[in-house]
């Protein structure tokens, strides 16, 4: 990152400040000079943004452990109905702050990982917990019956996420490679349908992390103006446009509608917009420079 760079380059040039020839008093003034120069270089400060942003997926973690309590409740009583209708809801929470929950080794793909994905990492399927096994109960068996135990374990799991989160250390770079990574989840899995194959909530998701990423942006967006308020406008203006395609499939209830429901040319349609927001959306790292 170029802000790396410029503060590798300014520590350099202390160290040789420091170095020079203490006798030659031009040398001194003429450096000392060059020094002082540097140092009225304004550095990004973005310890509000960040302090911002951990206070956000704080929360989201909290939500995400209390609705997932109640959904495992909602489980193992064998509630059908009530677990279906939680299911995508509580996700929502995980989806939103992704990019800190994915940073916790083994305990994403425990809580969220799919099938193709257990097995990609060379597992089997009885290595499989998690949200997405228990959707496969649900959707696919109708049943809650032997699956407890993994329902069990999705809370223990969320339970030490919950915790390990508390003690995040939230970087510039986690921010913004972060809203970057949670469009390409939406380009990749959520607008083919891959990520809920068994519920088809597939746009409860692409809503979540189309909003955990605007998050990012509506933090940063003072600093962005001051570097490139076209920028600003720009990613407004293209979060508005995914977001009223995405109304369009709000049922009454204010959930989503099934994502099989979508024909060809709306998953069309939604792509592109998420493909217009992507581009201008990796630039949000010119605040860094």
């Amino acid at each position: 990152m170029k802000y790396k760079s410029f503060m590798t380059a300014l520590l350099a040039s202390s160290i040789i400040m420091g170095a020079c020839n203490s006798t030659d008093e031009a040398s001194n003034t003429s450096e000392s000079s060059k020094v002082e120069e540097t140092s009225t270089i304004p550095q990004v400060d973005l310890q509000t943004e960040l302090d911002t942003y951990k206070a956000f997926a704080l929360e989201q973690m909290d939500s995400f452990l209390i609705e997932t309590e109640k959904f495992v409740n909602a489980f193992k009583a064998g509630d059908l109905e009530q677990s279906k209708t939680l299911y995508p809801l509580v996700r929502m929470y995980f989806e939103r702050s992704e990019p800190i929950a994915e940073s916790f080794g083994d305990l994403d793909p425990r809580i969220d990982g799919r099938l193709v994905d257990i097995q990609e990492a060379g597992k089997g399927e009885e290595e499989w917990t998690g949200y997405h096994k228990l959707e496969y109960a649900l959707w696919e068996e109708n049943t809650t019956v032997g699956y407890e135990a993994i329902a069990d374990q999705l809370l223990t799991d969320v339970k030490e996420l919950y915790a390990l989160v508390q003690t995040v250390e939230v970087t510039p770079d986690l921010m913004i490679t972060g809203a970057v990574d949670l469009l390409n989840e939406v380009s990749t899995s959520k607008i083919s349908g891959e990520e809920e194959i068994y519920s088809h909530t597939d746009l409860y998701d692409f809503k979540a992390n189309i909003e955990g990423a605007e998050k990012i942006f509506d933090i940063l967006r003072a600093k962005i103006e001051d570097k490139d308020a076209a920028l600003a406008t720009t990613l407004e203006e293209k979060f508005t446009a995914v977001n009223d395609l995405l109304a369009k499939y709000e049922t009454a209830d204010g959930g989503y509608v099934s994502f099989v429901d979508l024909t060809e040319e709306n998953t069309k349609e939604l792509a592109t917009a998420v493909n217009q927001l992507g581009e201008p959306l990796s630039q949000m790292g010119i605040i860094l420079e």
